[in-house]
């Protein structure tokens, strides 16, 4: 046996592969340009507040409705002012749920025994 016919890779049906051709040489490629050196920029600003735009449907109750205008506040105020906003409303809006399930209060003339 030669060596050759041991170096060509094997096919699936058992016959030697034909030997790969070269590739060729890829062209070279043009050098970049030298990009502009970079000013140093100042640190940009944050951006300030911006409002989100949410259309807040109203509900029918007046109270309800005046705590979920009061999320508008928070369109208006940075990212560490929002916390008071919702644990306003959300204190709000946990006491109208309260009010709902509270036994009716009876008027004057509804005591009559």
């Amino acid at each position: 046996m030669t060596d050759e016919a041991a170096d060509l890779p094997v096919e699936a049906a058992g016959e030697p592969a034909e030997p790969a051709e070269p590739a060729e040489p890829a062209e070279p490629a043009e050098p970049a340009e030298p990009a502009e050196p970079a000013e140093p920029a100042e640190p940009a600003e944050p951006a300030g507040p911006v409002a989100l735009g949410v259309v807040r449907t109203p509900t029918g109750h007046a109270g309800v409705d005046a705590h979920m205008a009061r999320l508008a506040d928070a369109d208006h105020l940075a990212a560490d002012g929002h916390v008071e906003v919702y644990e306003d409303v959300h204190q709000g809006l946990r006491e109208a749920l309260t009010a709902l399930d509270a036994p009716p209060v009876p008027g004057p003339y509804e005591n009559r025994s």
